[in-house]
């Protein structure tokens, strides 16, 4: 093993502790906040394990969620941001078709944090949003995010399930 894959796994380890906390908390602005953090430790391990598109889409994902937390995302960010996530994306895109599912799984958290208004639709969009990460992680070696991002994945689809009203 490379010392380039041990580093990004250590980098994607700490991002996944930060993204479980991230799924049991009770408000919008601890669940973004907590994705925040994970958000910082991927960009480090997404750039590790060089998935350029990856690196951009989760650059921006920080970015915007910083504009969450902050009840500043607007329709004109939102357009931006998916239109940046789009466009330098698929430009740094070096994994081919694998590259293109950072810039998808971008755009539709990017929408669905715009669009929905509590924690329980965010868990819904979290386990769509994780469905297409979990593939790229494997496919870039990422192991501790894959794993972590299947088992968060249905964490998120349970804690849903179990706070349903």
């Amino acid at each position: 093993m490379t010392s380039s894959l041990i580093l990004g796994n250590i980098f994607s380890l700490l991002a996944v502790l930060c993204m479980a906390v991230s799924v049991v908390v009770k408000s919008k602005k601890k669940l973004i906040g907590w994705q925040i953090l994970d958000t910082a430790f991927f960009i480090a391990s997404t750039y590790v394990l060089r998935s350029y598109s990856a690196v951009v889409a989760n650059t921006l994902s920080l970015i915007r969620n910083l504009f969450a937390y902050y009840n500043k995302l607007n329709s004109v960010l939102t357009i931006i941001f998916c239109g940046l996530a789009v466009a330098i994306g698929l430009y740094l895109n070096n994994r081919g078709v694998i590259g293109w599912l950072p810039v998808v799984a971008t755009l539709q958290y990017t929408i669905c944090l715009y669009v929905t208004k509590n924690e329980q639709q965010m868990r819904y969009a979290l386990a769509f949003n994780l469905a297409f990460w979990i593939v790229h992680d494997f496919y870039i070696q990422s192991y501790p995010s894959a794993i972590n991002n299947v088992v968060l994945c249905f964490w998120s689809l349970y804690q849903a399930w179990k706070n349903r009203k």
